[in-house]
């Protein structure tokens, strides 16, 4: 069962191969996501100081009544913070209000502030956020670090400058919307690519082209979405408060062939695609 399945990243660490998104879930409401998902089955959950629910989240770990060591907690630095001193006091800042001990991965949630984002050059604000993690890292505060929305140009400067190679590059990766050249650069550097809002903020339900597919293995499009970004090697992260969606997101044994692959990577992204941009609070 799928979640029962975990990929290895570079530094030994094991995380569940697919997860829990939290976009959109208000604060109020996360813990009792959280906790519903983990009765599932779910040991995988991905927040953001972006998302303003990591209080709830962590309650939700807290009381769930799953050891925390049998669980995988995702949180990432806010995309403004291009400063040592200021990732410093946000892990922090993380840390203190998740209150569930260490995190499992945190991430550079953007290589440019949202409100610059594809713009200016934030190289060397990249480099000082990511030495405050290699430095928490080192303390045992989190036990693997990484990137989101990352470039091939914006990996190579932390490859180059840091001391420890990113373990995980979160990015958008749906039917329509995959980056080969990216996916197989992070495989090559030895990192893990996240896929997140693998069905495309939900706009790609109702496509004639996936919703045939998807009945061909008799299943439904957000299944389809998922299972493809596994047999992608990517690590799905669908967003849902819905316990009915969590359990279905799971039920994933099929095999998508290799012709119907090709159909999903090639969709015409001028229909398909979803805009970068809607991603940026993940």
């Amino acid at each position: 069962m799928i979640l029962n399945e975990t990929y290895t990243l570079s530094n030994g660490v094991e995380i569940p191969r697919l997860g829990l998104g939290t976009w959109f879930i208000e604060d109020r409401l996360a813990a009792s996501a959280v906790r519903e998902a983990v009765e599932i089955g779910y040991r995988n959950i991905d927040t953001a100081q972006a998302y303003g629910n990591e209080r709830g989240v962590g309650e939700g770990i807290r009381t769930s009544g799953v050891p925390r060591d049998e669980l995988f907690v995702t949180t990432k630095l806010a995309a403004e913070i291009k400063d040592y001193e200021g990732a410093v006091a946000a892990i922090r800042g993380s840390l203190e209000t998740l209150a569930i001990g260490h995190i499992d991965l945190m991430l550079i949630h953007s290589p440019q502030p949202w409100s610059d984002f594809r713009g200016g050059d934030y190289a060397e604000g990249n480099r000082e956020a990511w030495r405050a993690l290699e430095e928490a890292h080192r303390a045992g505060m989190i036990r693997a670090i990484g990137v989101s929305n990352f470039l091939q140009k914006d990996l190579e400067n932390i490859l180059e400058h840091g001391s420890v190679a990113p373990q995980v590059n979160q990015v958008l990766l749906h039917a329509g919307n995959t980056p080969t050249e990216l996916l197989a650069y992070c495989e090559s550097r030895g990192m893990l690519v996240q896929a997140y809002s693998p069905i495309a903020h939900g706009k790609l339900l109702g496509r004639p082209v996936i919703t045939a597919i998807a009945q061909k293995y008799g299943a439904t499009v957000p299944q389809l979405c998922i299972r493809y970004a596994l047999q992608l090697g990517a690590q799905p992260l669908p967003k849902t408060a819905n316990p009915e969606h969590m359990r279905a997101n799971t039920r994933l044994d099929f095999e998508i062939s290799e012709a119907d692959m090709e159909v999903l990577r090639t969709l015409d992204e001028r229909d398909e695609r979803d805009d970068e941009k809607d991603g940026e609070h993940r």
